[in-house]
């Protein structure tokens, strides 16, 4: 994948939140948690949060794909160590997920 490609990709998803958030009435104080997890966080996440958005990326990718979304979504969280493949592989993050921590699942 090029640097065009990962762009379209954050694009998109993007797009996907911009819509579920629409459809799910988000309020203009209310934004997304964006973060890149595994298998098993992604899971224990979409139990506890609705709703998500995720999608699974390559880990060469996953790091550009967090950064580009969050500057995209203009997250301004706490400063996270800067991910690298090196760091994605040993810690088997494989998912990008987007959940709203104030919207718990009933």
């Amino acid at each position: 994948m090029t640097d065009q490609a990962t762009a379209l990709q954050a694009k998109l998803f993007v797009f996907d939140l911009e819509n579920s958030a629409k459809e799910h009435w988000f309020k203009p104080d209310e934004s997304w948690e964006i973060s890149a997890v595994t298998g098993v966080d992604k899971s224990a996440i979409e139990k506890k949060y609705y709703p998500t958005v995720s999608a699974k990326f390559l880990p060469e990718r996953l790091a550009g794909m967090l950064t580009t979304v969050k500057s995209s979504l203009k997250l301004a969280g706490p400063v996270e160590p800067a991910l690298d493949t090196k760091t994605i592989c040993l810690n088997d993050l494989q998912y990008l997920i987007a959940y709203n921590p104030t919207r718990l699942r009933t």
